[in-house]
């Protein structure tokens, strides 16, 4: 059998203490049951720890020798409680955060500057991955995934959605033309990506769920990719509007097909494993992620 924290406490307040009952009152225990951690600490070890008088208990030579080693113990794991109370209200340490590069360039960096003057003390790991990660397998905190959830041993929490919109640059749309309706962007050079093939239905009136499924002409497997692509006059792409804000903005990059768009939107949720509690730097990040995201006009 092995020894229990609690009886190591149960030793040491009736040391520091002087009696059993005063031990009891300390631990908010009766003096029956300080007494039985006591026996049963007694019988684990072997050896008699306290040698009972009618005024007061003394220590043997061994229960000295247990105490030093106990009190250690104990304040090492007190120590540990306080440090991880301390965290709560003040997160630090190492927070490990993976998502997609486009939204790596376009909403979290944007928002680092802040989160480090407001949690100086985080540690912050910035990873991109354009494809669902294991985040045991790649030790990462917290994930940022864009689209619908199927991973139900995941924590989600939902940060915003984002309008998916056709774009297309001034420079492309002189050299070949304004397209007036679905039937036109056949004659046009389309910008999609090449895998999964689900992220190439357009909200547009197709017969793939509802929307239109294309063929790219040109394929990468990043979103940041096909707006580069798309500023530099390459063709027309669909892609989610934190992607394309300033671009459209800035007229880099004009709307196509607006009448004829769905009002088709992708979810953005902040992810992470719900079996552990959620640490303070995972919900601190989170936070001021959410808090920023909600002051851009691209999120709904």
């Amino acid at each position: 059998m092995k020894i229990t924290l609690d009886e190591m406490q149960a030793l040491l307040a009736v040391i520091d203490s002087g009696t059993i009952s005063a031990a009891a009152e300390q631990l908010g225990q009766t003096p029956s049951g300080v007494s039985r951690a006591l026996g049963r600490l007694e019988e684990k070890l072997g050896t008699t720890l306290l040698t009972r008088t009618t005024r007061r208990l003394h220590l043997t030579a061994e229960g000295e020798a247990f105490v030093r080693q106990a009190r250690q113990i104990v304040e090492a794991v007190e120590t540990a409680e306080e440090q991880m109370a301390l965290r709560r209200q003040r997160p630090a340490g190492r927070l490990r955060v993976d998502a997609a590069m486009p939204f790596v360039l376009h909403v979290i960096a944007p928002l680092v500057a802040r989160y480090r003057q407001q949690f100086p003390e985080v540690a912050l790991e910035v990873n991109s991955s354009e494809r669902y990660i294991d985040l045991l397998e790649r030790r990462t905190d917290l994930a940022i995934r864009i689209g619908p959830l199927a991973d139900s041993t995941l924590h989600a929490r939902l940060l915003g959605r984002c309008r998916l919109q056709l774009v297309a640059s001034p420079a492309y749309l002189r050299q070949h033309g304004t397209p007036d309706s679905v039937a036109a962007l056949s004659a046009h050079t389309l910008l999609g990506f090449n895998e999964p093939e689900s992220l190439n239905r357009w909200p547009l009136p197709g017969d793939d769920e509802g929307q239109l499924r294309v063929r790219p002409d040109i394929a990468a497997s990043s979103g940041e990719t096909l707006r580069r692509l798309a500023v530099e006059g390459a063709g027309i792409t669909c892609l989610s509007d934190f992607l394309t804000h300033a671009d459209r903005a800035s007229g880099a990059l004009v709307p196509l097909l607006a009448a004829q768009t769905l009002d088709v939107y992708q979810p953005i949720h902040a992810v992470y494993y719900r079996n552990t509690a959620v640490s303070a730097r995972v919900r601190s990040f989170v936070d001021v992620l959410a808090e920023g995201m909600q002051r851009e006009p691209f999120v709904v």
